[in-house]
């Protein structure tokens, strides 16, 4: 193994974890489907199936994120991930959910006759070691990452879809995971089949659910979402620590990828600087930017007058 595959697999280890997990789970379970003619089993078999392709289509997202910036992308791909993420959650909604829903129905309209459970029983044991150890992994990983931040803040902060997706799958199938756990345990406990549909139903609900709230995330980093509130402040309390600064108009941030942040400075310089020395003045503050910064990838700094950038914010908010 090469060097920079191994650090491949170690920046990745959550999605690479999930999806040995996933494909494992996914012929188990279809296996299991097949034997005893559970709905519910069918539908967490697609599920997974569902949750691998999420993981591939992120990892191969996260590939053509790191592409460098060319003359068509100046400021590099690194967004593309965050398309690729909004395709996962739509594959969330469009197959897992939708599958799952109309499989239930079908299974509740026409039930299959009940079958000895102990193979489903069996599968959904191990799938939930498996998974469980996935989400492990996702919670470690994320937990690690977020800081003193409360969880639903972290997610909403967050800029690496990757991490939360997997997050959220991985719960959305131990949720799954139990249901069709109760759904098989009550359709044989009252000898009625359509509660496995109904099961099936349920785990389509919840999948349906987790992918709103994805898409609602994924769609704000693929518009663009400013850099945290502390990153902002930071770039605001070095431009106007400078002598020559006299005062910081405006900071705008927007993330270009998960690690890489645009910055714009709006700064009035004292009048007495020479065109020489602001120019001086702004190659130091980008070299004490980045060094405080180090995701900062674009730094723009524009000497303005304050009562100029007052009228270009209405002026902005106007036409907004």
């Amino acid at each position: 193994m090469t060097h920079g595959l191994a650090q491949r697999i170690r920046e990745n280890i959550v999605l690479y974890g999930a999806l040995a997990a996933n494909l494992g789970i996914g012929v188990a379970k279809f296996v299991a489907a097949a034997i005893t003619g559970s709905s519910s089993m069918l539908t967490e078999g697609v599920h997974s199936c569902v949750d691998s392709g999420n993981q591939i289509l992120l990892l191969y997202g996260q590939h053509r994120a790191k592409r460098p910036p060319d003359a068509v992308h100046p400021f590099g791909y690194g967004r593309e991930l965050y398309f690729w993420a909004f395709v996962v959650a739509i594959l969330i909604f469009a197959v897992g959910a939708g599958v799952s829903v109309y499989e239930g129905y079908l299974h509740i309209v026409e039930p299959e006759e009940l079958t000895d459970p102990l193979v489903n029983y069996i599968v959904l044991a191990i799938a939930t070691v498996l998974e469980g150890s996935s989400w492990f992994l996702a919670m470690r990983e994320f937990r690690a990452s977020k800081g003193d931040a409360g969880w639903w803040q972290a997610i909403r902060r967050s800029k690496d879809p990757a991490g939360f997706i997997v997050l959220f799958e991985d719960s959305a199938a131990l949720a799954g995971l139990v249901i069709a756990a109760i759904g098989v345990w009550a359709s044989h406990a009252f000898a009625d089949p359509r509660i496995d549909g109904i099961a099936s139903i349920v785990i389509g609900l919840i999948l349906g659910l987790v992918a709103v709230l994805l898409a609602r995330e994924a769609k704000g980093l693929l518009i663009g979402e400013r850099a945290d509130p502390k990153v902002v402040e930071t770039v605001r309390a070095i431009v106007a620590a400078h002598p020559a600064v006299s005062g910081v108009n405006h900071v705008r941030t927007i993330h270009t990828a998960p690690d890489a942040i645009f910055v714009a400075v709006s700064a009035d310089f004292d009048d007495a600087l020479t065109m020489g020395e602001g120019e001086t003045l702004i190659e130091t503050l980008e070299e004490q930017l980045r060094a405080a910064v180090p995701s900062l990838s674009s730094i723009y700094i524009r000497p303005e007058k304050r009562e100029n950038a007052i009228s270009d914010v209405a002026a902005y908010g106007m036409a907004g």
